[in-house]
């Protein structure tokens, strides 16, 4: 089995119920959710919106291989209403990120394993501290605790305790610095 640490967020409608239907349809293919981090509540990165985003970081152990691990992640958000509208960052229902899949480092037009911007995101690497501070970046590395350290994002995230206190779809984002695009 395969370890596949995930990020899921979204930032339209009812963000919560995104998450929570987007890690059940994983499972009930991919396998088991052996960790999932607390709810983190961000602004927008790499681009402008008044909606914050609802983020989460789920550990599978899986039997599928990354590629379908992949094309089942396109499969769930198309499911969950997810629209891309050309290139760069916008507004989407959910998102699913492969952080990590076991060690393995793969680059591909489609896939690229781990994540090209984990050490860019504070939203990232917050919610990966929390479940597995000491996991070693495949080709950094670098703990994820370490990464976080040296991570130079200002991007507010709060970690919510509990996962019924979220703020609303429609919270505004703290005023902050937002990062270069793409």
């Amino acid at each position: 089995m395969a370890q596949v640490y995930l990020l899921l967020g979204g930032n339209l409608g009812d963000r919560l119920h995104y998450l929570k239907s987007t890690s059940l349809l994983l499972q009930s293919v991919a396998g088991e959710i052996i960790k999932k981090s607390s709810y983190y509540e961000t602004a927008p990165w790499g681009f402008s919106d008044s909606r914050l985003f609802l983020n989460q970081v789920v550990l599978f152990n899986s039997v599928l291989n990354a590629y379908e691990f992949f094309e089942l992640t396109k499969d769930v958000e198309n499911r969950l209403g997810r629209t891309r509208n050309g290139n760069g960052y916008h507004a989407r229902t959910i998102d699913i990120d492969i952080l990590f899949y076991d060690d393995i480092v793969l680059q591909t037009n489609d896939l690229v394993i781990p994540h090209p911007r984990i050490p860019e995101r504070r939203f990232v690497l917050e919610p990966l501290c929390e479940i597995n501070p000491e996991f070693i970046h495949p080709v950094l590395m670098k703990s994820m605790e370490q990464l976080l350290k040296e991570c130079n994002d200002p991007l507010q995230v709060i970690r919510l305790e509990k996962a019924n206190t979220y703020l609303s779809p429609n919270a505004k984002s703290p005023a902050s610095p937002k990062p270069g695009t793409i």
